[in-house]
């Protein structure tokens, strides 16, 4: 019982845990994909291995589904780097706000996971990890939550005095919020792309085959992309939450900059270097993808430059 007070005491440890979760998961991903094998539940499902799936198309169809399972496992990484800082820093000095930005972010992530499922693909070992963690996240809230602190939700309505575009600090700030909608308004839009067609036409030149071929080879082939493509789409959007909370109302500081560069780095070179490691080099697909991470550098640049000077 000791143990179990120890554990949840303060509601900080519960989402410590759930960040090392994400980390190991992401990690596990971009691992699995780099050694070019699928997971027991993906052959059983689609009927075959990745070394049989390469026989088709040049091995361009099992490229472009790791290439999807990297993006995502770099996401995952992104998450729980993000939620490690919140529960370290602004959540262990009571800080209303990052309470109301772990339950949001984590209301979205958790809603997230029914994204794919109309495509009648029921993920097993994907059902079992989300289960496996909202546990952590009850307790996590339940045991943070300060009401002497008045964690009212309107303590995410309070103004902000430095988003003023007379300094490169104010512009970094509004810079890093539009890089935060830009990841947000992308992930929805990649989410519903997994919901719906699955594919953008550079998908379908890139492995050079129609949908209805994809069918051919294996009917259960489009819903586990889409899948995959959904809880993509759903952790990028995820992230733009968080991101833009924490730019909004976090309190500036050199430990907050070097958690958003490596976070959000590693975000972004697991989305884009995937696409060089497989040939899948399309200007327009990954135009998006750079000018995010030019506006993401440029803001933290222009932040970190005029902070330290002061």
């Amino acid at each position: 019982m000791k143990l179990y007070r120890l554990f949840i005491k303060n509601g900080i440890l519960p989402f410590v845990v759930l960040g090392i979760i994400l980390l190991f998961v992401g990690v596990f991903l971009i691992g699995q994909s780099i050694s070019g094998s699928f997971l027991p539940h993906d052959i059983d499902i689609i009927g075959m291995t990745a070394k049989q799936l390469s026989n088709y198309k040049n091995g361009k169809i099992v490229k472009f589904m790791f290439h999807d399972r990297v993006s995502y496992g770099g996401a995952l990484i992104t998450v729980g780097i993000l939620y490690l800082w919140l529960a370290l820093v602004p959540l262990q000095k009571k800080e209303p706000w990052a309470w109301w930005v772990l339950f949001i972010s984590g209301i979205y992530g958790f809603a997230s996971f029914f994204s794919y499922l109309g495509y009648n693909y029921f993920d097993s070992w994907h059902a079992l990890g989300t289960i496996a963690i909202t546990p952590l996240f009850i307790l996590g809230l339940y045991h943070s939550y300060q009401k002497e602190r008045k964690y009212q939700f309107n303590s995410l309505l309070k103004k902000q005095e430095r988003f003023h575009l007379n300094s490169k600090l104010g512009r970094g700030n509004c810079l890093m919020l539009l890089s935060a909608l830009s990841l947000f308004l992308g992930g929805i839009i990649i989410m519903i792309v997994g919901m719906t067609s699955v594919f953008v036409p550079q998908d379908l030149a890139f492995m050079d085959i129609k949908v209805c071929g994809l069918k051919d080879i294996n009917p259960n082939l489009i819903p586990v992309i889409a899948h995959d493509r959904a809880s993509f789409g759903g952790s990028l959007a995820t992230i733009g939450i968080m991101l833009y909370f924490i730019i909004w109302y976090a309190n500036p500081s050199k430990i907050l900059w070097e958690t958003l560069a490596i976070a959000i780095t590693i975000g972004y070179s697991s989305a884009i270097l995937v696409h060089f490691a497989i040939g899948y080099l399309n200007f327009s697909h990954l135009f998006p993808a750079f000018l995010g991470v030019f506006i993401f550098i440029t803001g933290l640049f222009w932040i970190e430059n005029d902070w330290s000077k002061k």
